[in-house]
């Protein structure tokens, strides 16, 4: 019965995921049209993502080990298991911001949008898309923006999730841009919709964000990516209710 119930309560959530983001999408493409609009796409995007989980029963409460200035620019760092990360980050960011997600995120016909215009696809099998990823992030964090980013680089096939290994790259970035990294811990999520929800269904109930200090970078140099990688990774794990992925099978570096 638990098992039938959270898969109706899945094709509820689809229901109000799809009708709202074509409800809201004329809004969308109007500001997606100019750069200087962009601020626009995320104050729908945040509206869509707020008004979707609401009518399905879901709802954000986070916590802050300290209060946030968010007149700062910061490279958020979050775990990820649920396709509902996207719109807890979403609710949660008081700031502008962006997000850097794998290239098939073009082909997805409600992430389209997004990654055409605010957000930065990146194909980690090129070099060169990679590089070009890497100064279009660089170009917006300079113009005030805030990256998103969830740097295990996918979600895992584990239920329960595992954390894995963080990728390089989003650290650097950090570093040579004097970014403070805002470690984000997304609790439970996957409790209410793991992974897209196909395999397990989906359940209304409460998204528990933890938003821990930010670390500074500006005292930095690149040869501290690894270590500030690793202290970010213990920092988010820390709040979290599932294992890390075992590092001697894992160098964080693989597809």
């Amino acid at each position: 019965m638990k098992r039938l119930l959270m898969s109706l309560h899945r094709v509820f959530y689809l229901f109000f995921t799809v009708t709202c983001f074509f409800s809201l999408y004329p809004f969308l493409w109007l500001f997606s049209r100019n750069q200087s609009y962009y601020k626009y796409v995320n104050i729908v995007r945040k509206i869509n993502a707020f008004l979707a989980s609401f009518f399905s029963g879901i709802f954000y409460k986070a916590s802050y080990k300290q209060k946030i200035d968010w007149s700062r620019t910061y490279v958020v760092c979050a775990n990820h298991a649920s396709n509902l990360d996207i719109f807890a980050v979403s609710v949660l960011l008081k700031n502008n911001f962006f997000f850097m997600g794998k290239q098939e995120l073009l082909d997805n016909i409600f992430t389209r949008i997004y990654f055409q215009t605010i957000d930065v696809p990146v194909d980690r099998k090129s070099k060169m898309s990679s590089y070009r990823a890497y100064k279009k992030a660089e170009e917006r964090l300079k113009n005030g923006m805030s990256l998103v980013i969830f740097p295990e680089g996918k979600i895992g096939d584990e239920y329960p999730p595992l954390l894995h290994p963080f990728k390089n790259g989003t650290f650097k970035l950090a570093i040579e841009n004097n970014i403070p990294i805002l470690p984000v811990s997304l609790q439970n999520n996957w409790e209410l919709l793991w992974d897209d929800g196909a395999k397990t269904g989906s359940k209304p109930g409460i998204s528990r964000i933890y938003v821990h200090n930010p670390i500074e970078t500006k005292d930095l140099t690149v040869k501290d990516e690894e270590n500030l990688k690793n202290n970010v990774f213990e920092i988010v794990h820390s709040k979290l209710n599932y294992p890390a992925y075992p590092k001697d099978l894992n160098n964080g570096d693989e597809d």
